[in-house]
């Protein structure tokens, strides 16, 4: 059970939960004979007691609009099939495209979390890289940290690693200057690059920063926006032009 219990809360898994009790909740309360409105009230209210289980507010949202929202979808705002027609094996279109953009692997790892254009403009002056260095961008979604690396680091190789493939071929169409490849950040090797830039989510700081430090050369970088790594001291914390904060770690010297 203890086995059990963190994959069946893990994020997205959480959330199918979530919109399966409200359904079961509406579907049993009709078996039982109560009228319509009150057993659509009824899973609406197991939804929105069950958005307490997510950590975000956006996730809160997601699971507790996930039931009225394929009410909607399906019955229509005048009781007519929205989707009307459409075959049983149509529900897994969405569902397969969901786990192509965010497979399982990555339930751990931040969602998308696109990095303003130009927030890490003037980056460049405050952590001087060398030139025809190389920076990589992981976990790069569809391009946005690579399109703001450029601007901070004109000269420098950009190279991305992104383990959705529909997001690495768009990424790959914006980010035309930069390597980009589609694979596991925490497996690709860190090793080879001045500069590691990830936006993630407090909870994935520690993971990284161990891999920094076992992988990094001395004088290499770890730059996280917005998320610090818990109970270390930066070497440079900067705030960007939109007002967020660049966390700025420097590997020791040997």
């Amino acid at each position: 059970m203890t086995r059990f219990r963190p994959l069946v809360m893990r994020w997205p898994l959480s959330a199918l939960w979530v919109w399966m009790l409200a359904w079961g909740a509406f579907v049993g309360s009709r078996l039982l004979q109560l009228p319509l409105h009150p057993a659509w009230l009824l899973g609406v209210a197991v939804g929105v007691v069950g958005s307490a289980w997510a950590t975000t507010l956006v996730r809160r949202a997601v699971m507790a609009l996930g039931f009225p929202l394929s009410w909607w979808l399906m019955t229509g705002a005048a009781g007519t099939s929205v989707l009307a027609g459409m075959p049983a094996w149509g529900w897994l279109v969405p569902l397969a495209l969901a786990l192509a953009l965010y497979p399982p692997a990555t339930w751990k790892d931040a969602p998308l979390f696109p990095t303003p254009r130009d927030a890490l403009d003037g980056l460049g002056e405050q952590v001087p890289l060398p030139l025809a260095g190389h920076v990589l961008d992981v976990g790069c979604g569809v391009g946005d940290g690579l399109l703001a690396l450029e601007r901070a680091y004109p000269e420098v190789h950009l190279h991305g690693v992104e383990h959705s493939w529909p997001l690495r071929v768009v990424c790959g169409l914006r980010a035309r200057h930069a390597h980009v490849r589609q694979g596991d950040m925490w497996a690709h090797d860190w090793s080879r690059y001045d500069m590691v830039y990830l936006f993630q989510r407090p909870e994935t700081m520690p993971r990284a920063w161990a891999k920094a430090r076992a992988e990094l050369q001395p004088g290499a970088w770890l730059a996280s926006l917005e998320f610090a790594v818990p109970d270390v001291s930066p070497t440079v914390s900067w705030s960007c032009p939109d007002g967020r904060t660049v966390w700025l770690y420097q590997q020791p010297d040997a």
